[in-house]
């Protein structure tokens, strides 16, 4: 493995002298004002009514109160019965005092969607009538099974009208578990210079911005072979320059937050695992291709690694493609 390390200042490197190294890491100041910053208007959080989904819905809280964004919790009743008022009373019922418990903002606006459906119909559904600019649900992290069928919060992630964050059980938390107040310290974007990675940086960018963050960008390039004469087809310190001077330039203009960028090389998503731990980033954004996250691609993918494997939350992104929109029954604030 090879790497090249630099910092920057916004003028120049402090050490003009590139050597190779078993990590490359451009730290810079620039920024990127001109990029296209998420506003989250509306927030999505799907709950079972169990205490794991309520730790989701704690994040799902959280972004809410900083951007001052529409809460919808959906509950999914999936049993073949006909439709129970009581049980969807209870079940908003629960919804209330789990959100009483968490939120911050007295005002909280907030509304409870109750159906019928195969969670993995209805929440793509919802989101789409709704308009969500956000999904953020939990995952049991049940990697045996899901490698055989897939967990609910991939086949989310594959149909999703809008970005999916996730959560799981063994995440390094950046809730305050007394407050809820989220701690952001540290957000990562995954970018291999694709739209799918700039939508996945609109909305790093978004979060880095409003919790003054820390904003990581990392690239990761393809190992070189070694031997039978492929010894001088790349250049690895201009590789490592070229990757390094990309990622300076998707960032337009200085952000009112620290920057910094890495280049490596290797496997990708053991790279940004391995970043991740190293820097203890608190979540990690990626974009995917809306074509290059089916169910043959995904399974492997670099993505859905990640999704099982991270230390903390993670953010999939995707080009938006509308999902079905169905009837859905609405209790609490109006929508």
């Amino acid at each position: 493995m090879r790497s090249l390390h630099r910092r920057m200042s916004g003028r120049a490197a402090e050490n003009p002298e590139l050597g190779l190294r078993r990590r490359a890491e451009y730290c810079t100041g620039l920024g990127m004002s001109r990029n296209s910053r998420i506003a989250f208007g509306r927030i999505l959080c799907p709950t079972d009514l169990t205490e794991q989904s309520d730790d989701a819905l704690g994040y799902a809280i959280a972004i809410a109160d900083k951007y001052g964004s529409k809460l919808l919790v959906l509950h999914c009743r999936h049993e073949q019965s006909v439709p129970d008022s009581g049980r969807d009373a209870e079940a908003v019922k629960h919804i209330e005092i789990s959100i009483g418990k968490r939120s911050t903002r007295p005002a909280l606006d907030w509304a409870a969607v109750v159906v019928q459906d195969d969670p993995v119909a209805a929440i793509p559904s919802v989101a789409a009538s709704h308009s969500a600019d956000l999904i953020v649900m939990r995952s049991r992290r049940r990697p045996h099974a899901a490698a055989l069928l897939g967990s609910t919060a991939e086949s989310i992630c594959r149909t999703a009208p809008c970005p999916v964050l996730v959560t799981h059980p063994e995440e390094r938390s950046w809730l305050e578990a007394s407050s809820n107040q989220a701690s952001l310290r540290k957000v990562l974007v995954a970018h291999d210079f694709s739209d799918c990675s700039e939508l996945a940086l609109s909305n790093g960018l978004s979060l880095a911005q409003e919790y003054q963050s820390e904003l990581h960008l990392i690239h990761v390039l393809q190992p070189v072979p070694r031997g039978g004469g492929f010894e001088h087809e790349r250049s690895p310190e201009s590789a490592f320059q070229q990757a390094g001077r990309r990622l300076d330039n998707s960032i337009e203009s200085p952000p009112p937050c620290e920057l910094k960028v890495a280049v490596r090389e290797g496997q990708p998503y053991r790279e940004i695992l391995t970043y991740a731990e190293e820097a203890e980033i608190d979540l990690i954004c990626m974009g995917v291709r809306g074509t290059g996250f089916g169910m043959k691609s995904l399974f492997g993918s670099n993505a859905d690694r990640v999704l099982r494997q991270a230390p903390c939350p993670v953010l999939i992104a995707r080009p938006l493609k509308p999902a079905a929109i169905q009837p859905a029954q609405s209790h609490g604030a109006p929508i």
